[in-house]
């Protein structure tokens, strides 16, 4: 089960790293480089960095919300 745990880990802390590092500079570094430059083809438009992040953070409360009012609604029920 450690190893599983550690693959797990691991496969996190990549994906993580390399979403921060593609961010980055995407919102960084690309705005610098000339508009007509090939590397422009693997970005979304320049907008999309802030309704991407913004988007995930509503969904993430969202979901955050309902996990608490159904622990919460659970909790009341194993009182009654």
């Amino acid at each position: 089960m450690e190893l599983a745990d550690r693959a797990v880990g691991f496969l996190l802390s990549f994906v993580s790293i390399s979403i921060f590092t593609y961010y980055t500079f995407w919102v960084i570094i690309l705005p610098f480089v000339d508009s007509d430059h090939f590397i422009h083809q693997y970005f979304l438009p320049q907008e999309f960095a802030i309704l991407i992040p913004v988007f995930a953070g509503v969904v993430l409360l969202c979901f955050l919300c309902v996990f608490v009012g159904f622990v919460m609604l659970k909790s009341k029920k194993k009182k009654a």
